[in-house]
């Protein structure tokens, strides 16, 4: 019988709630999706919570991991009421949540990118580095990864206990994983009539202090393009943002009125 662990799955931080709205992460690098917990409890007032786990060992295409992904979201859409559907990208996450809305259209309603990895051509050292990775001596490649946390974090404004599932989380992936993944990001082409083609509520969430990726341009240049799309600056916030202790993507979400009329109900009776 094949490992379940050997194949893409969306995991349930949660008990699953098949009447409220469904939200989907999708992880970064690390393809965890484990790193969404500081902001399960207040979403999971409001949404069914899924996270994509990618296994550590995947080195599929773009065409597979978005063809696995929609079939997993269409099934979870089958299993209950998900309308609507809310769909989370953050870094290379924010790849495939593009290429998944391209790809199906009619499979979620409100996207959301976070520090989306779509720039990552446009910052020449980091591709440098992405191309030096495959070559580190096996023995190496740990401390390069602990040594990338503060480029990737602002550490000081993560909890201790989530500061150690980040590095968990990345050093879970192989080296040989890490080059197949920056490789796909590498390669990522999304034009510019092809975002123009989004036509779902669209929420950019950019980090001013973000020393990964020009995240901040990124998200000017989307909210230009997609047609129904606003931008969020958190200012002080690092790449990993949503770890932080003082990012609240719930709160993001409602005063920038992204939630549905019926979360928005429940989020008032929540309140009184």
């Amino acid at each position: 019988m094949p490992n379940s662990n050997n194949k893409l799955r969306l995991i349930k931080p949660k008990r699953p709630q098949p009447d409220r709205p469904l939200f989907v992460f999708l992880p970064g690098m690390d393809g965890s999706g484990l790193l969404l917990r500081p902001q399960i409890p207040k979403l999971a007032h409001d949404f069914d919570i899924r996270c994509l786990t990618i296994p550590a060992d995947d080195m599929t295409s773009w065409d597979v991991l978005v063809s696995e992904t929609i079939a997993l979201i269409e099934a979870e859409k089958q299993a209950g009421n998900r309308w609507p559907v809310y769909l989370c990208g953050e870094s290379f996450g924010g790849c495939l949540a593009m290429k998944i809305v391209l790809e199906a259209p009619q499979l979620c309603d409100r996207l959301i990118l976070v520090n989306p990895a779509s720039s990552f051509r446009q910052q020449p050292w980091v591709q440098w580095g992405s191309y030096l990775t495959q070559w580190l001596p096996a023995n190496l490649y740990p401390l390069s990864v602990v040594g990338l946390l503060p480029v990737l974090a602002s550490l000081g404004k993560i909890a201790r206990g989530d500061r150690r599932a980040l590095l968990e989380a990345m050093q879970a992936v192989p080296q040989s994983t890490s080059v197949w993944r920056l490789a796909l990001v590498r390669s990522f082409n999304v034009d510019e009539n092809q975002l123009r083609a989004i036509k779902q509520p669209t929420l950019v969430i950019a980090s001013g202090a973000d020393r990964l990726l020009p995240s901040i341009a990124e998200a000017q240049l989307l909210v230009k393009l997609i047609p129904h799309a606003k931008m969020v600056k958190l200012a002080t916030s690092g790449h990993a943002c949503l770890l932080e202790t003082d990012v609240d993507l719930y709160a993001i979400m409602q005063a920038r009125n992204f939630l549905n009329e019926q979360e928005e109900n429940r989020s008032l009776v929540i309140s009184q």
